[in-house]
């Protein structure tokens, strides 16, 4: 039997969405409560080094809170490290990062990651937390995962998903591709970026992906569903691509 697909919910948006006034509201935390009792598996929020959504009290607020596992995003950075290594989350995932981009924008180099990455990755094993790597599905970074031997890799879906036809169908099997080969060396491999009810589809009926991390459009859609509507929406659409292939 083929395993339906975890779904992580990335609450950063709701964070956004109060820093654009300065105050306390909508609260990121309640949000994180609210997806988990809707049905997401685990809760993903980015701290960024710029602070622009979620803010460091966000992060052990989540951690107080909610009954799920928490997916730290951060880059790999010193402070960042110093920060996970503090709160301890279920999950690291590392990201690139840079000021001027609006979101996170394609995957980290690990093949060219340097020493820096390598002791990001090490520190982290150290502390007990389950690393991965946001990259691109490229053979390069994914032997460059194995070496640095972190146990999960996420594929980035966002080009797959601003591409439309023939050539999204070519992005697919990129992505196909590079999750059979991550399964083959023992890596479990998750997705996400830019995935909506209508791109989830075929990404979901891929075998080799155990979790989907989807965030900006499930925030989105909860302004005119209601944050539990779209989840369960969500994790509906997941669990009947999975069938498909079962």
């Amino acid at each position: 039997m083929t395993l339906v697909p975890r779904l992580g919910v990335n609450i950063d948006h709701v964070a956004t969405v109060r820093n654009a006034r300065g105050g306390a509201y909508p609260d990121p935390v309640r949000a994180a409560v609210m997806a988990a009792e809707a049905g997401a598996d685990g809760i993903t929020a980015h701290l960024r080094e710029d602070r622009r959504h979620i803010v460091d009290d966000d992060i052990a607020r989540i951690m107080d809170e909610i009954g799920v596992p928490l997916n730290l995003e951060m880059a790999a950075t010193s402070e960042m490290t110093a920060i996970a290594i503090r709160h301890r989350p279920h999950a690291a995932c590392i990201v690139p990062e840079k000021r001027e981009e609006r979101t996170t924008e394609g995957g980290l180099d690990a093949a060219g990651g340097g020493g820096r990455l390598a002791d990001t990755v090490a520190e982290l094993k150290d502390a007990g937390i389950r690393v991965s790597l946001f990259i691109a599905p490229e053979t390069a970074q994914l032997e460059a995962a194995h070496d640095l031997g972190v146990p999960v890799i996420e594929l980035h879906t966002g080009t797959y998903c601003d591409l439309v036809g023939e050539a999204r169908l070519v992005e697919l099997e990129k992505v196909r591709a590079a999750a059979d080969l991550a399964d083959k060396m023992g890596i479990e491999c998750h997705a996400g970026h830019g995935l909506t009810f209508e791109s989830v589809k075929l990404i979901a009926g891929i075998p080799a992906i155990r979790e989907l991390n989807i965030g900006h459009f499930l925030i989105a859609e909860a302004i005119f569903t209601g944050l539990p509507l779209a989840i369960q929406e969500m994790k509906r659409l997941i669990r009947d691509a999975r069938s498909t292939v079962c």
